[in-house]
């Protein structure tokens, strides 16, 4: 049964707003400030070009292909099924690490240090049911949490900028460049929320038209709002801004204005759950198109007749969420996150660039800036996320071979 198309460009840019502001502003500056030091900016700038020369390249492949599954399915058209598997596999386990680290996020701001385990995994059992009962409650609420977001950024832009000419920050590290480019690794675990869009190809209505405007308008307004929460953090807290677990709330508290600091909370963690609600959606979508595939078990491409949501993949998603909120820290699931997510962008540049020239929107030189970026930012990044990483798809590569030659014999 195919998915119910209700999607309109803007509730498309909600989504992809509140993957990237909830991923971003309030989980990623105190690792990415950590190593990329005073070049915070640079590193920033590096992630963000290599996003745009990614989005380019969804939006191109999302035009022709406009199905769940995204790069998954992308790739399994314009290269072949190996491919896509890697690309849809590398996508389901970064952005299943990406689900755990905004649970932990939503956690840190919202309660009690001694409670943050058992609110995160309460915030993924809550939005999982949330999707199960269709994608248009999906999107309202998404655009929703996305409001109250940019409300408390703003509050903490305007505090941080306004504090700035009396402040007295600690110095940053100076930057090396290795430290700026694992800084750029990291930064960009917060610019993949228009992925999301591109998953939903087959919920959008008008998707040749709607998918592209929507990951540029989404992508544009994540970079400003991005620019504006750095130079504010590094202006009021500076290198005291490394391992807080909520620095924004750090920065309104050294600006003076105490009122702002319980708003900044509650922007922390609206964003954190509006990211949550949108990177489940994403991923159950992906697991569709793999199961229709058999790349994943068939029993996960039922879609509820009722409701026209993959009820099944949402369940599952929830539960290995859930699991790694358990054990992991937000730190390493980061990391590993963007170690899928940059393997899964690599592969979506490879399938733009072979694309021919009557379907072709944007020069080949940006998959080709696109794919480089990809793998020199993935090869910078720490090495434990690294291993982990590499054996988790050298896993799912095995399933695979196993599966293919079980169906052989």
């Amino acid at each position: 049964m195919p998915l119910a198309r209700r999607l309109t460009l803007v509730d498309a840019v909600a989504i992809g707003l509140g993957s990237m502001i909830g991923a971003g502003v309030f989980a990623v500056w105190s690792p990415a400030l950590g190593v990329a030091g005073s070049g915070i900016l640079i590193a920033l700038a590096i992630a963000a070009l290599v996003a745009f020369c990614n989005a380019t390249s969804s939006a191109q492949l999302a035009a022709v292909h406009p199905v769940a599954g995204g790069t998954y399915a992308y790739a399994r058209a314009e290269i072949g099924p190996w491919s896509g598997f890697i690309a849809g596999w590398c996508f389901v386990i970064g952005k299943i690490a990406s689900c755990a680290a905004m649970a932990m996020t939503f956690a840190a701001y919202a309660a009690p240090e001694s409670w943050r385990t058992p609110v995160a995994v309460l915030a993924v059992a809550a939005l999982a049911t949330v999707n199960c009962f269709g994608v248009t409650r999906t999107a309202l609420l998404t655009r929703i949490l996305v409001v109250l977001s940019l409300l408390g950024l703003a509050a903490v832009a305007a505090s941080g900028l306004a504090a700035a000419p009396q402040a007295s920050p600690a110095p940053l590290p100076d930057a090396t460049a290795y430290g700026v480019l694992q800084g750029a690794g990291l930064l960009f675990f917060a610019f993949a929320g228009y992925a999301r869009i591109a998953t939903m190809g087959e919920e959008v209505i008008d998707p040749v038209r709607t998918i592209p405007r929507a990951i540029v308008l989404a992508l544009g307004g994540a970079v400003v709002v991005y620019v504006l929460v750095a130079v504010a953090v590094m202006l009021t807290l500076g290198a005291d801004a490394v391992g807080s677990a909520h620095p924004l709330a750090d920065v309104a508290e050294a600006a003076g204005w105490s009122w702002a600091g319980p708003v900044v909370r509650i922007a922390a963690a609206t964003a954190s759950l509006g990211a949550l609600l949108a990177l489940i959606t994403g991923i159950g979508r992906t697991t569709l198109a793999m199961a229709r595939e058999a790349d994943l078990p068939r029993f996960l491409a039922v879609v509820d007749e009722r409701w026209q949501v993959p009820q099944r993949a949402e369940v599952a998603v929830a539960l290995i969420v859930i699991g790694i909120v358990l054990v992991a820290d937000l730190r390493g699931a980061i990391g590993f996150s963007s170690f899928g997510v940059l393997l899964y962008y690599l592969i979506a540049n490879a399938a733009a660039l072979r694309q021919g020239a009557d379907v072709r929107r944007y020069p080949k030189a940006l998959q080709v800036i696109g794919a480089i970026g990809c793998l020199v930012l993935v090869s910078t990044l720490p090495a434990l996320a690294s291993l982990i990483g590499t054996g988790v798809v050298l896993a799912g590569i095995g399933y695979r071979m196993l599966r293919l030659r079980l169906v052989v014999r």
